[in-house]
């Protein structure tokens, strides 16, 4: 398939019939929009909007989705807007309603099928599955160590998907010794050909190694495994280029645009 058709198959399947991320969260179509309202710790935000959306209703629903959220006492919450979402002004529109652009991501797609899949790790590093709340904490450790930022949310997420969903999540560690240096997952979703990759990343001693590029693979024999046909990230200007050399291709950008309801 072009990529035209993969980025439509990817917005029909992935944002405007999104599923949940996890238990404790609801998506639904409102208006315009199609949202994913959870708890504290949840993502909270709207991942869809209608290729017609106008200026003035692109107005309305940003003020609606302000109420719903700042309603629900959520401390923020997230519009995902993607390059190729109209109207043209809606970053506009949504800065002047006070919500903050964050740094934009690259949307990254490369088929299943085909795909070399070799995990090679350096001497003395190995892969844990993530199977349990040990497992969890080693994977917070090895984000925290990667990104510098707190993994309390990370934590509650993959708790929730192990207990409740693990069929649809899989998480791996690399490790040195008993130290974790690395971690990524991945996010399947049922009744679409994708597979979400997120979170990888490597401690700053242990980058350019090819550990990063071992978790891909890991995470693609699994994917082909269970049939999915594409795998797709959200990649960091770090991390984009790495999968271009692996055969993804770019899409699209999405920028998070947060509205932060407390300091």
């Amino acid at each position: 398939m072009e990529p035209d058709g993969i980025l439509a198959l990817f917005d029909r399947e992935m944002r405007e019939h999104a599923r949940p991320e996890g238990p404790g969260t609801h998506v639904e179509r409102v208006g315009d929009v199609v949202r994913q309202t959870g708890g504290a710790d949840d993502w909270n935000g709207v991942v869809w909007t209608a290729p017609d959306l106008s200026p003035g209703r692109a107005e309305s629903e940003i003020a609606a989705q302000v109420e719903h959220y700042t309603a629900r006492g959520l401390g923020e919450f997230e519009w995902k807007l993607y390059a190729h979402d109209g109207p043209a002004c809606l970053g506009g529109l949504l800065t002047a309603a006070g919500f903050e652009p964050e740094p934009p991501e690259t949307l990254l797609v490369a088929p299943v099928a085909g795909r070399p899949m070799p995990v090679e790790l350096p001497e003395g590093v190995r892969l844990r599955q993530v199977t349990d709340a040990a497992g969890v904490e080693l994977m917070v450790r090895a984000h925290e160590l990667a990104f510098g930022t707190d993994g309390s949310r990370l934590r509650h997420r993959a708790l929730a998907r192990l207990s409740d969903a693990p069929d649809t999540f899989v998480a791996v560690v690399a490790m040195a010794g008993d130290e974790p240096v690395s971690s990524a997952r991945m996010e399947m979703h049922p009744g679409t050909g994708f597979a979400g990759l997120w979170g990888g990343g490597t401690a700053a001693p242990w980058r350019g190694r090819g550990i990063y590029r071992s978790l891909i693979a890991h995470r693609a024999r699994i994917a082909a495994s269970l049939g999915y046909r594409y795998l797709q990230a959200d990649a960091t200007d770090r991390s984009a280029p790495i999968l271009r050399r692996l055969g993804f291709t770019a899409l699209s950008t999405t920028t998070p645009y947060v509205y932060r309801t407390a300091p």
